[in-house]
């Protein structure tokens, strides 16, 4: 008869060819108690900066950040007027513009780019910007909605051949959300956008289900919150979702488990994915994975941890999940991350703004 220790190892071993399989036969439980939570080479590497963009009447939220030709730092980023409180992201958002000398010098505001507009996709809210450079055009992804809600949240995409615009703003939304009892039935949200070397373009997008998200009822997260993968012949699609979609789901796993606000991208062959981390491991921290073909994924690590671990703050109780770094958005300089952009609440003002750490390099 085998022994535990034995049996341990040899299912772990296992699990590497077959982790899903691994999982469900052993359970949560098992999980927990047997698998340390690993701390990532990534999350060894970030050194904390500070908050950016803390503006007096404004939540700032979603910093998404590009070095323009002279080595400025452009960023885009959410905001909404102070008095809507942080729910104010999903009914009366703006999109802005703010630029640095530096990722480590102060961010001034520009101008709005985008504001919601009556009759389009984007009618109630423009929120959680992603800008790309793809084939010498800048892309800014975003998500916009028509009734305040989260079941009309789509993905649109604007284009522009300088930061500093003309943009032009889609019509229609790039992305629309699945049937009726489809996995993603209810939106397309936060996308991640990856230039695959294969001459592809590929757009993932978190979603989730109607009646998961009804089940969730009285819990501390609702959701299943998944995401999905959609590809392109163009960068402006149509894009085709992935047959086999989700390509990332925690659901197997028990105990509510998700993520969100993930970020992609490609770096010495390999895809990664860092993204918040909704009972992988906790609330708090961030996770990142990796996979040979952006498709199948490996385990998570620990990508950050909560606030406390890198700054002292003063108590803020009138502020819900304070303490946290949110929607991560990297600086990439020739290819390779130089700096992480978060958000997270609370600040000079008491509302929320953007945080940077700075990437070191590997030894």
């Amino acid at each position: 008869m085998i022994n535990r220790r034995k049996f341990i190892e040899r299912t772990a071993s296992f699990s590497l060819l077959f982790p899903i399989t691994f999982k469900n036969l052993l359970g949560r439980d098992f999980y927990n108690k047997e698998l340390q939570p690993v701390e990532s080479e990534f999350s060894k590497r970030l050194k904390p900066v500070g908050r950016i963009l803390e503006e007096e009447d404004y939540f700032v939220w979603g910093c998404s950040p590009v070095y323009d030709e002279s080595g400025k730092v452009h960023v885009f980023y959410s905001r909404w007027l102070k008095k809507y409180g942080m729910g104010g992201w999903i009914h009366a958002c703006e999109i802005a513009h703010a630029v640095a000398n530096s990722p480590e010098s102060d961010f001034k505001h520009v101008e709005t780019i985008f504001s919601p507009r009556a009759g389009y996709f984007d009618s109630t809210t423009c929120h959680n910007p992603h800008i790309q450079r793809v084939d010498g055009k800048y892309c800014l992804f975003y998500i916009g909605n028509t009734n305040g809600k989260p079941n009309t949240q789509r993905i649109g995409l604007a284009t522009a051949d300088s930061l500093n615009g003309t943009w032009k703003r889609p019509d229609k939304p790039l992305l629309e959300a699945g049937k009726p009892g489809a996995w993603d039935d209810q939106c397309t949200t936060n996308p991640a956008f990856v230039n695959n070397p294969n001459g592809q373009f590929w757009l993932y997008y978190k979603s989730f289900n109607q009646e998961e998200y009804e089940k969730a009822a009285g819990q501390s997260i609702r959701g299943n919150r998944k995401y999905g993968l959609a590809i392109a012949p163009k960068v402006t699609g149509p894009y085709k979702k992935y047959k086999n979609n989700p390509v990332v789901d925690f659901s197997y796993l028990g105990h509510n488990e998700q993520l969100e606000d993930a970020y992609v991208w490609i770096e010495n062959g390999k895809f990664k994915m860092i993204a918040r981390d909704m009972g992988f491991f906790n609330n708090e921290y961030g996770i990142i994975i990796e996979s040979d073909d952006g498709i199948h994924w490996g385990e998570p690590q620990i990508a950050w941890y909560q606030a406390s671990h890198y700054i002292n703050q003063p108590p803020a109780p009138h502020l819900n999940h304070y303490g946290r770094f949110e929607r991560p958005q990297l600086l990439m300089r020739n290819g390779k991350p130089d700096y992480l952009f978060t958000a997270t609440r609370g600040g000079k003002y008491n509302t929320a703004s953007g945080f940077v750490f700075k990437i070191e390099k590997s030894e």
